[in-house]
C-alpha cells in the first residue's frame, strides 16, 4: 500500500460515505419500518516479532468490515462482510434481510442509539499509522543491544483504527485511534525478565529502556529459592495489576454478568479499600478507542470504583433496559453474548501527578515500585500474573501462576529471587477495606490481550496473596 493510499484510508469521511450507501440499500430492501444500523471499520495491524535476538516475523493486515444489523417486526439479525464491492455490499444487505425473515423473536431489543455528540476523540499519532517496518526493528535493535548478549524475545505493534457508524435514527459519528505495544523478555541461565508498554504513538516506545529494564530483572532472578506456601505481604509491579484489571473487567464490571446477578459488584457498597478508585475512560487521548461504541452510543469517562465504593458497571442499550439505566457506551461486536465490559480500565495512581520515573537497579522497575517496597518488613515481590483462570465468577476467586520475576522482600528490601508460585485468589478480596497498604504514584500504559484493549495500572502493594504452591502444583 502507499503512503497516499493509507492516508485516504485514514480518512474517516471515506468510512462515512459508505456507512451512508450501505444505509440507503438497507432502506431500500427493507422498508422504511425497519430499524437499521451500519458501522464501517477499517482496521490496520503490524506485528515485527523476534526470538534469539533476531527478527524472525514481520505481518501486517489491512481490512475494512461493513456491519448492518436490521430490526423490524420484534426480530433482530446482523450481517458481516470485509467484501466492499457494489455486489459484496448488495449481498450483505440481501442476506440480512433474509436472516431477519428467519429470525428468533427478539423481546430484549433496546430500540437504537438517539443522534449525540461523542464527549472526546480516541488517541491519533499519524506518524503511528503510517510505521514502517523499519521503524518497529529499531525499537527491536535496541532492546537486543540493550540485552548485553542476553538472548531476547518479544514484539513491537503498530497499527489504527478508523470507523463510521450511522442509523436510521439519525445517529451519525466517526472517529479513529492508532496504538503501538512493545513487550520483550530478556534471559538468562533459566531466569526471564520482561519489560512491556502500550502507547498511541509509536515514538513513547524506548526499547533500549525496556531492554534494560528486562535484564535486570533477570539477571537478578538467577538461582531461585523455594519459599513455602501461605499467604504474604505483596508488592504487585504493575504488569502484574494489569492482571487484575482485565478479570475485573471482564467478569466483575461487564453489565450482562451483573444484571445477571453473576458479578461480585454491589453497587453503593464500599467493596475495594478507599485508596482504590477505578475509572474507564476511553476518550482522554491515551487509550486505544473510538469515541463511540458499536451501537453509535458515545463513550465517556466512567468512574467504576469511587474511593473503594463501587458507583457504575458497564452497559451496552439492551443490559441498559434491563437494568432501568443509560447504555454507557461499551457496546461490542460480541457483548450480545460475553456482555459490555471496559477496556481501557484505569487503577488511578496515588499521585495525580505522573511524571519521569527514575530507573531503580536490580529486580525493582522503578522509584514508585522502590517506594512500595521499601515499607514491606517481609512479603514477596511479584513481576508478573499468567495463565490466571477464573474459579469463581461470583467472588472471582482466580488460580494462576507468577512468571518473569519472583522475590522475597526483607526489611524494605529485595534480598533473594524465589521459584514461581502458584496462586488461589479472590481478587476483590485482595483490594477489599484495609488490604490495600499503599498504591504507587506512578502508573504504566499495558497492552491487553486482545488489540482494542488497554490497561493502566501503577503497582500496588497489598496485605496478602494466598500462595498456595510452587509452579508445579
Amino acid at each position: 500500500m502507499t503512503t497516499i493510499e493509507a492516508n485516504e484510508r485514514m480518512d474517516a469521511n471515506e468510512q462515512l460515505d459508505l456507512a451512508a450507501r450501505v444505509l440507503d440499500l438497507v432502506r431500500a430492501a427493507a422498508g422504511p419500518g425497519a430499524e437499521a444500523e451500519v458501522s464501517v471499520d477499517h482496521y490496520a495491524l503490524a506485528l515485527t516479532r523476534f526470538a534469539n535476538s533476531f527478527i524472525h516475523q514481520n505481518v501486517a493486515d489491512t481490512t475494512t468490515q461493513v456491519r448492518v444489523r436490521l430490526h423490524a417486526d420484534g426480530r433482530t439479525a446482523t450481517g458481516v462482510t470485509t467484501v466492499v464491492t457494489r455486489d459484496g455490499l448488495a449481498g450483505l444487505v440481501d442476506r440480512t434481510v433474509t436472516a431477519l425473515r428467519h429470525a428468533p423473536a427478539d423481546p430484549a431489543w433496546a430500540g437504537l442509539a438517539p443522534p449525540a455528540v461523542p464527549a472526546g476523540a480516541g488517541g491519533w499519532d499519524p506518524a503511528t499509522a503510517l510505521a514502517t517496518p523499519d521503524e518497529r526493528a529499531q525499537r527491536v535493535r535496541a532492546f537486543v543491544e540493550a540485552a548485553g548478549g542476553l538472548e531476547a524475545a518479544g514484539y513491537v505493534r503498530t497499527g489504527y483504527w478508523v470507523g463510521a457508524f450511522v442509523n436510521s435514527a439519525g445517529q451519525s459519528v466517526t472517529g479513529r485511534t492508532t496504538q503501538a505495544a512493545m513487550d520483550g523478555i530478556a534471559r538468562t541461565r533459566g531466569a526471564d525478565g520482561v519489560a512491556r508498554l502500550a502507547a498511541t504513538a509509536l515514538s513513547d516506545l524506548d526499547g533500549a529502556v525496556l531492554g534494560a529494564r528486562a535484564v535486570a530483572k533477570a539477571r537478578a532472578g538467577v538461582d531461585p529459592v523455594e519459599l513455602p506456601p501461605g499467604r504474604y505481604e505483596v508488592v504487585l509491579e504493575p504488569t502484574a495489576v494489569a492482571d487484575l484489571l482485565t478479570n475485573l473487567a471482564v467478569w466483575g464490571f461487564n453489565g450482562k454478568a451483573h444484571v445477571e446477578r453473576r458479578s461480585f459488584v454491589a453497587l453503593g457498597e464500599a467493596q475495594f479499600d478507599p485508596s482504590v478508585t477505578l475509572v474507564d475512560d476511553p476518550v482522554d487521548g491515551a487509550n486505544v478507542s473510538l469515541p463511540y461504541d458499536a451501537e453509535g452510543t458515545p463513550r465517556r469517562r466512567l468512574v467504576l470504583v469511587e474511593a473503594g465504593v463501587s458507583r457504575a458497571v458497564a452497559h451496552d442499550r439492551r443490559t441498559a433496559a434491563r437494568a432501568g439505566t443509560e447504555s454507557t457506551g461499551h457496546a461490542g461486536a460480541g457483548t450480545a453474548s460475553w456482555g459490555p465490559m471496559p477496556l481501557n480500565l484505569r487503577l488511578e495512581p496515588a499521585s495525580a501527578a505522573v511524571g519521569e520515573v527514575a530507573e531503580v537497579a536490580g529486580p525493582v522497575a522503578d522509584s514508585s515500585v522502590a517506594a512500595l517496597v521499601a515499607e514491606v518488613r517481609r512479603g514477596v515481590l511479584v513481576t508478573d500474573l499468567w495463565y490466571t483462570r477464573v474459579l469463581d465468577p461470583k467472588t472471582l476467586v482466580v488460580t494462576g501462576l507468577t512468571r518473569n520475576g519472583v522475590w522475597l522482600i526483607e526489611n524494605g528490601e529485595v534480598t533473594r529471587p524465589l521459584a514461581n508460585f502458584r496462586f488461589t485468589q479472590s481478587y476483590p478480596q485482595a483490594l477489599g477495606p484495609g488490604a490495600v497498604l499503599g498504591v504507587g504514584a506512578h502508573a504504566d500504559a499495558l497492552p491487553g490481550n486482545w488489540s482494542i484493549a488497554q490497561w493502566t495500572a501503577p503497582a500496588l502493594r497489598l496485605a496478602s496473596w494466598n500462595f498456595t504452591g510452587g509452579a508445579s502444583g
